[in-house]
């Protein structure tokens, strides 16, 4: 008798899980169940589609070749039966059966299961806030959401993005590219909040302000104003007018079939799964955004919505549901978005997050070209690491710039997964030529800056804890190690200037008893101008992590005061 098995949901993590489930026993009659009308489609492709990066909403849709996967795709290529339109509304797991409602026709019906798949996804979450339900508000989740979307992106009038996060980013830049003018309102007090650290945040957070998107961190909204459509947004005190407002500010999984059937929550929320996407009941799987993951540097569940992870979950929860054996380790929560022209992404923790799970961490930021300095091209990314003091294995990696920071995460997300240490990573043999970065990659760098940290050769302080120090008056030097032309160029008001060249000749013209903090342009003449003090007797002195490229606050141009 063949082994029936169905898939409810037909997004990434379903369609892979059917797909698989049929390669690994061709036997199985699969079928996959889809409430929508669309199946298989890029959803993380919405934003380029409305800012018409992506021509045609068919691509979204397509396989490499330009094949849609429909229906029809999935029953001649695949094997797979596919029922579109049809709401699964229960479960019956003594019966081993699932209960269906045909929209179109309203019939109801059954179908039996030897191992049933859920892939419910997610829903954007929706905050509780009035008149939310108001004509041209949306969200960016379904292909009816990218054709709406699109339709509403009318140049000149203006949209409210609730929620400075990936998808609200890349949906204020596609906004924008179509010419409306774009507010973004952020909760927290940083754009990209649990991606980026602060420091790193306010490097996009400029950018996107320079593209002449006014951005609101710190801010909730509060309301929303209007009659037959939306008109106003309530921020605070504040109305903001708005012909069209989105609503990014996350998403909660879809887990209602789930708990109905008496299935585990588990602690994030979402459906629990052990290593092989097996639920509480052996017969039934979960994979994708309704379920719970292993993050690999904490070993804590974790609820990290990604379409790299369903794919990757689809695929093992199809291969064992069809009777083969495979495991999904978990994630690090590699995460990385383009937002006008800039890149920013972030793999395993943020010092943040390190922090609040217990570790005791030494952090480093490092600003170079992504390539040879003097190769046509070159473009400036920032990174930051977070390892772990005393071991010092690598917790985590944050890279922003207008350069190549994939390639940084990519190589950092190998090295955390397999617990590699500074002094691993400052070793990788990674590819060298002009074209492609310097000799000594800024991600072997910043490993050797950590190294010598951990190991007391170096002492640092980030930019911001230094703008606190001056912002709280502390008596202490701010010395900036850079030539007079850099200085005259742009500099940090309460600076004093001693070019490093000049440093040993004049440095028994500063205090002793005070902190000396030294920096320049990327800090590199910083940390030898800590060297070159302490050798000279100095006891404080620390060099300023990243250097100007990293400080995100207000600068002196010439006798002007100006943003960075």
């Amino acid at each position: 008798m063949k082994m029936k098995i169905v898939v409810i949901g037909a997004n990434a993590a379903g369609a892979k899980a059917a797909s698989k489930a049929k390669r690994t026993n061709p036997q199985a009659d699969v079928t996959l169940v889809d409430r929508g009308n669309f199946i298989s489609y890029g959803a993380c492709g919405i934003p380029y589609y409305v800012s018409d990066t992506v021509a045609d909403v068919h691509e979204l849709m397509s396989t490499p070749v330009g094949v849609i996967r429909d229906a029809l795709f999935f029953k001649k290529v695949k094997g797979v039966t596919v029922m579109t339109t049809t709401e699964v509304t229960g479960i019956d797991r003594e019966a081993n059966v699932v209960h269906l409602l045909e929209t179109a026709s309203s019939r109801s019906f059954s179908l039996p299961y030897d191992r049933l798949i859920l892939a419910t996804g997610s829903s954007p979450f929706v905050p509780a806030i009035d008149n939310v339900d108001l004509p041209n508000i949306l969200t960016v989740k379904s292909i009816e959401d990218a054709e709406l979307l699109k339709e509403k992106a009318v140049p000149g009038m203006s949209a409210c993005i609730v929620g400075g996060g990936l998808i609200g980013l890349e949906t204020a830049e596609a906004l924008q590219q179509k010419g409306m003018r774009v507010t973004i309102v952020e909760m927290r007090d940083q754009l990209l909040p649990g991606v980026l650290d602060p420091e790193m945040a306010a490097i996009v957070e400029k950018q996107v302000r320079q593209q002449g998107v006014t951005v609101l961190t710190g801010s909730r909204v509060t309301g929303i104003g209007g009659t037959t459509a939306v008109e106003t947004v309530r921020v605070g005190e504040k109305e903001l007018a708005a012909d069209l407002v989105v609503l990014a500010p996350g998403v909660t999984p879809n887990v209602g079939l789930a708990r109905d059937a008496g299935l585990e929550i588990g602690v994030t929320g979402a459906i629990a799964v052990d290593a092989r996407m097996c639920t509480s009941d052996p017969h039934i799987y979960a994979c994708g955004d309704c379920c719970e993951t292993n993050h690999l540097v904490t070993g804590q569940k974790v609820y990290v919505p990604l379409g790299s992870t369903a794919n990757k979950q689809g695929r093992v929860a199809g291969t064992n549901a069809a009777g083969g054996d495979a495991s999904f380790a978990g994630i690090i929560g590699t995460s990385i978005l383009k937002v006008f022209s800039i890149n920013a992404g972030k793999t395993g923790l943020t010092e943040a997050e390190a922090r609040a799970n217990g570790y005791r961490v030494e952090t480093v930021l490092s600003p170079a070209s992504d390539k040879a300095h003097f190769f046509p091209g070159a473009k400036p990314i920032a990174l930051k690491i977070v390892a772990e003091q005393g071991t010092g294995r690598i917790l985590g990696l944050q890279a922003v710039g207008e350069g190549a920071v994939d390639k940084r995460l990519d190589a950092a997300a190998a090295a955390i997964t397999f617990k590699a240490t500074a002094e691993q990573l400052s070793q990788l043999d990674l590819a060298y030529a002009p074209p492609y970065s310097a000799a000594m990659d800024n991600l072997i760098v910043a490993a050797d800056i950590l190294k010598n940290k951990l190991n007391g050769q170096a002492r640092g302080i980030t930019p911001m804890q230094v703008k606190k120090k001056l912002d709280e008056g502390d008596d202490f030097i701010l010395l900036d190690v850079r030539s007079p032309a850099e200085h005259v160029e742009v500099d940090i008001a309460e600076a004093k200037l001693i070019p490093l060249g000049m440093l040993r000749e004049k440095m028994e013209g500063l205090p002793k008893d005070k902190e000396i903090v030294t920096f320049c342009k990327i800090s590199l003449r910083g940390y030898e101008a800590q060297k070159i003090l302490e050798s000279g007797g100095f006891t404080n002195v620390k060099f300023m992590d990243g250097g100007m490229q990293i400080w995100p606050y207000a600068v002196r141009n010439g006798h002007r005061h100006h943003d960075r």
